[in-house]
């Protein structure tokens, strides 16, 4: 019997019916829809605003970013937002764990309710005593996780760190101390790390490149395998980001079982970002193979690499030209001559003398333990040229017009893909683009792609 087409296009409803409804709930939005954290306030309270006030969620980009300016946007956020919802980005580094109990402690004082937190390896006390700290006991004896963290990664492995609940030596090392009560700690043992998990595949910044395709099936069974032994009252959810900037993409991510989709490199391109006009310009016309691997700065001595524009840039190669130099020499002394003038005139502008004078007086400020290390050679010779990877997303940021050739800018093939669908129409142009409006047509557009297709699958006239 062949179906009306008006009662199946009824039947699969709009935007809203995307994703978990527990996700709209516990987050306090209206859609399955998340703005991702992008660092340095890329992600600016504006973004931030625009998409709460539109009943998204969005998470400010406070990695790279001193303690105070964090305490500014918390601020500002919150008078606008006072009900949510919003989150914070805890970007985790192995080097700098003072600064993420900082960053912890802060958000804690504050009543940050919701922690985006990314590049975690493995769990650490800060985060779980985030998660811990807000456990409080309902009357009918449940248990209300006020803290939410929704952790983005791409490793099966780490996945399954965040599905069980805190470890127990750490409860118990937090509670010695005094950080979370006895109650706390017994409550721990029945909520998972994280509520939230968001598969990263083939992203901007910090990436492994995996395809949502195969990752996302991945997560989705370990997810289900480790609710089928701990019976969370609410199973962890499981979203999809990379690649999320078209409705084919997001109605892909829901139709293979994610519960809800989170966007990052198209949203780098709107007004609400926090960068440079010249970059968004630039964004607005990259197109899906106009990416690159290259070195990062914090993680540089360990071979870490983050995607980048390469269109238009040298950074690429001059950053994997350092990354080179610096595994083949183990000073500065030690590379030639010849070599070192060309990276003083081609990369630095600067003799390296006097570029190490700026970096001890920055990291006598920011993080004086790495001047300590410093005093090896090799670490120095690291720091120096950690110097213009850091710089090359400064100039980025605030368009330093003679540096538009060293512009280090995140961003992953969805900038190409969205371009692509954009084109021809009034989000071609960047002073078009406002995070809430993309977000409202994406999530529009793919439930008008689900109703055609139940139309046409179902058969009905």
């Amino acid at each position: 019997m062949r179906k009306n087409a008006s009662a199946v296009a009824d039947a699969a409803g709009g935007p809203e019916r995307f994703g978990a409804r527990s996700f709209l709930r516990d987050h306090g939005v209206h859609f399955a829809y998340m703005g991702g954290a992008m660092a340095k306030a890329i992600a600016t309270e504006e973004l931030v605003i625009a998409l709460g006030q539109a009943g998204y969620l969005a998470s400010f980009g406070a990695g790279g970013l001193p303690l105070e300016r964090v305490e500014q946007a918390v601020r500002k956020i919150q008078a606008r937002l006072p009900h949510g919802p919003y989150a914070f980005n805890l970007l985790h580094s192995p080097r700098k764990l003072h600064t993420e109990e900082a960053r912890v402690d802060l958000y804690l004082r504050y009543g940050v309710r919701t922690l985006e937190v990314s590049s975690f390896m493995t769990l650490t006390p800060s985060i779980v005593r985030y998660r811990v700290a807000g456990l409080t006991q309902r009357a009918d004896g449940s248990v209300e996780a006020a803290n939410r963290v929704i952790v983005k990664l791409s490793r099966v492995e780490l996945a399954a760190q965040f599905m069980d609940p805190p470890p127990p030596a750490m409860i118990a090392a937090l509670l010695e101390r005094g950080q979370v009560t006895p109650l706390q700690a017994a409550l721990a043992a029945h909520v998972p790390m994280a509520g939230d998990i968001t598969v990263e595949a083939d992203s901007g910044g910090h990436t492994d490149n995996r395809p949502l395709v195969a990752l996302l099936p991945s997560m989705l069974r370990l997810r289900d395998d480790i609710q089928r032994r701990r019976r969370y009252p609410t199973p962890v959810r499981i979203g999809a980001a990379g690649g999320i900037s078209t409705p084919q993409a997001i109605l892909a991510a829901f139709m293979m079982g994610a519960d809800y989709v989170v966007t990052g490199s198209v949203n780098q391109s709107c007004i609400e970002a926090g960068t440079s006009p010249h970059v968004k310009r630039l964004l607005a016309h990259v197109g899906m193979t106009d990416v690159a691997m290259a070195p990062e700065s914090d993680m540089f001595e360990q071979g870490f690499k983050v995607q980048v524009v390469k269109q238009r840039s040298l950074f690429p190669m001059r950053a994997q030209k350092l990354s080179d130099v610096y595994r083949k020499y183990e000073s500065l002394e030690s590379i030639p001559d010849l070599e070192r003038q060309a990276l003083e005139r081609d990369i630095f502008r600067a003799s390296l003398d006097s570029v190490w004078q700026e970096t001890t007086a920055f990291f006598a400020v920011r993080n004086p333990e790495e001047l300590v290390r410093a005093q090896s050679p090799k670490v120095r010779m690291a720091l120096i040229f950690r110097w213009y990877l850091g710089q090359a997303s400064r100039w980025a940021v605030e368009g330093t017009p003679d540096r538009e050739i060293d512009y280090q800018i995140w961003c992953g093939p969805a900038m190409g893909a969205f371009n692509d669908w954009a084109r021809g129409s009034y989000l071609e142009t960047p002073e078009n683009r406002r995070v809430a409006d993309i977000a409202r047509v994406l999530m529009s557009e793919a439930a008008a792609l689900y109703t055609s297709h139940a139309v046409r699958m179902s058969g009905a006239s």
